[in-house]
């Protein structure tokens, strides 16, 4: 990446892409995030598919555009389900991203999983700072599935991931996503925080980030989603203050996303 400038307009690229091809996504999620995952997708441009089965794994991850994996409410179906379409992603080098929800020592059976679908080499790993900062090993406390630490805080020993993946995402009030494309770190501001108070918004980003892999590169397809994200909240929060009213409008604000908000809201800035 050798501007800013060229970034936004890689972003603005990525973003017309996704309209123009909408892409298919399979999602092995978790039950509280698929409905509203689904719809995320939906608004965004790309073509959601929920298949968890494992007995349908295989064979739907073969006509996919990209994959997203989220260790939210685990199952032992979903377990067989997330190890069988990782391997046939990485076989047929389809994109995938990894959101290790929960990870930590609290939640070990789903943290073993985690650790065994690493070798399967997924094209982006995200996730808050909680949860990026136990699986580079720096255990430390959380709540729940939330974050107790700030974004800034973990951006640095979050490079160890990239070890094991093509670009590493960390959410927070600011986003950090790293690559090793670059030895810059892409700060993306923007959102609000009423989006953490939204059930499954994570979720939703790791598929949307999954969405935009499959339009342009993992670094690019990263940031794009983030910054559709955070344009989206922040108008959403122009508008109302309420959380209820704050669902729907962000809904909206992801669908009604152009080129011209686009151009007028992208916040990223480079760290180096």
């Amino acid at each position: 990446m050798t501007s800013l400038f060229e970034l936004q307009q890689h972003v603005i690229t990525a973003w017309q892409r996704l309209q123009q091809q909408a892409p298919l996504v399979q999602c092995i999620t978790n039950h509280v995030a698929s409905q509203y995952v689904a719809n995320v997708l939906l608004a965004c441009g790309a073509s959601p598919a929920m298949i968890d089965n494992p007995f349908e794994a295989k064979s739907f991850t073969q006509v996919v555009a990209a994959l997203n994996i989220n260790m939210g409410t685990p199952t032992e179906a979903q377990q067989q389900a997330a190890q069988i379409s990782a391997q046939t992603a990485q076989e047929l080098q389809k994109p995938w991203v990894l959101d290790p929800v929960g990870y930590g020592a609290v939640l070990a059976w789903r943290s073993q999983l985690v650790d065994q679908l690493l070798q399967y080499r997924p094209t982006v790993i995200r996730g808050n700072a909680s949860e990026m900062n136990a699986l580079t090993g720096s255990y430390g406390s959380s709540k729940g599935v939330d974050s107790t630490l700030n974004s800034s805080e973990v951006f640095t020993q979050a490079s160890r991931l990239l070890a094991h993946c093509e670009c590493v995402a960390i959410s927070g009030e600011s986003d950090y996503i790293l690559t090793h494309n670059s030895p810059q770190i892409i700060e993306v501001n923007g959102g609000s925080a009423l989006q953490p108070k939204m059930t499954a918004t994570g979720c939703a980003l790791g598929a949307l980030i999954a969405a935009y892999c499959a339009v342009t590169s993992p670094l690019i397809a990263t940031v794009a989603a983030h910054v559709h994200f955070a344009i989206a909240g922040q108008l959403a929060f122009a508008k109302t203050q309420s959380i209820g009213s704050f669902s729907v409008a962000f809904m909206d604000e992801l669908f009604s996303l152009n080129r011209e908000k686009l151009e007028q809201h992208m916040s990223i800035r480079f760290i180096n």
